[in-house]
């Protein structure tokens, strides 16, 4: 079903499915790798429109879902979806878009200048404003106190999204990097697709969000820095996929230690394995109050996750990469990597 809504949700909220779909249909934006893209120019549309509406209280106090695809962002996502609360928007990257017209990394909106990171000194009060008038439409829809956002993309840009919202809470979830980059793998190859002369997949328009990964992040780590020249010529999506979980591992580390008020890590495992202690700790770092039935669902729609096999990366990526799982506390999955041999 569409909106990542299942039977779980009809069952226990099935009052929440409206705002669920009218988030997915009217606010969030249909990127790059999806179809009904023709909605996209009514979603921008309506947000000009939202901005005539009043602000409605706590739609200062969004709560980010950050890190990096294929890590349970979307999971983590659909379980606030189901909270009382909560209106959950996935990826609603038409609105950044909006509000901020060189973010568009992957160029779902955009073809134009883009950059991975944001500074605190370009956040203002009418781009807050803005985002909140969008924020507060959709709270009203639902029926909602507080907006979910998940953007994995923003722990690169925690001091500009702190600065549009100082009482913003983050949630940044993280998981297994053979078990991330496998996914990333997977999901790039089923649903990246040719557009004329361009290839559209997880690395957006031909290969846009890659090359700027390796061009503005990648200098600033002394690992990886002396391979930027090759990394832009590399094509293979599991060592691309490798670089994109260190780099946004240590910025959601980085942030953690900068904005301990409004960043909590979890994992992804702790949540599926976990799942009520998790829970506890999202609850208390966002404020949200406790609620049996977005317990219940919890219960219901997750479980312990198989891990995937191997992960075969170039030779120069094994090492940085290892030391990241042993630094984020994988250090099991040290033996499920590997160098490639072929060229």
């Amino acid at each position: 079903m569409p909106a990542q809504i299942d039977r779980e949700m009809f069952r226990h909220r099935p009052g929440k499915v409206f705002g669920r779909l009218v988030s997915w249909a009217l606010i969030e934006g249909r990127p790059l790798t999806t179809g009904g893209r023709w909605i996209n120019p009514l979603v921008f549309g309506l947000y000009r429109a939202a901005q005539a509406n009043p602000i409605k209280e706590d739609s200062d106090r969004p709560i980010y879902i950050i890190g990096t695809g294929r890590s349970g962002t979307t999971v983590l996502g659909t379980l606030f979806a189901m909270h009382m609360d909560a209106v959950f928007l996935n990826e609603p990257k038409a609105l950044w878009h909006y509000v901020h017209g060189e973010e568009d990394i992957i160029g779902s909106y955009s073809e134009g200048e883009a950059r991975v990171r944001l500074g605190a000194e370009e956040a203002s009060p009418t781009m807050a404003r803005a985002i909140a008038k969008v924020y507060s439409w959709a709270m009203r829809v639902a029926g909602a106190r507080r907006v979910v956002d998940k953007y994995p993309e923003l722990v690169f840009r925690m001091p500009f999204v702190l600065g549009l919202f100082p009482k913003a809470k983050c949630v940044a979830i993280l998981r297994d990097g053979v078990d991330t980059c496998s996914s990333v793998t997977q999901w790039s190859k089923r649903k990246g697709e040719v557009q004329g002369a361009e290839v559209h997949d997880w690395w957006g328009r031909d290969g846009r969000k890659w090359s700027m990964l390796v061009e503005q992040i990648v200098p600033a780590h002394e690992d990886l820095a002396p391979l930027k020249n090759q990394l832009l010529k590399c094509d293979d999506h599991r060592d691309r996929s490798a670089v994109e979980w260190i780099v946004s591992m240590r910025a959601a580390m980085a942030a953690g230690e900068q904005f301990p008020d409004a960043v909590q890590a979890i994992t992804y495992e702790d949540l599926c394995n976990h799942p009520d202690q998790t829970l506890d700790r999202i609850l208390a770092h966002t404020g949200l109050r406790d609620d049996a039935k977005f317990r219940g669902y919890a219960r219901s729609v997750l479980s312990p996750a198989a891990p995937y096999g191997t992960l075969a990366l170039m030779p120069e990526l094994v090492e940085p990469f290892c030391q990241m799982l042993v630094a984020m506390g994988y250090g099991e999955s040290v033996g499920r990597v590997s160098a490639r041999t072929d060229k």
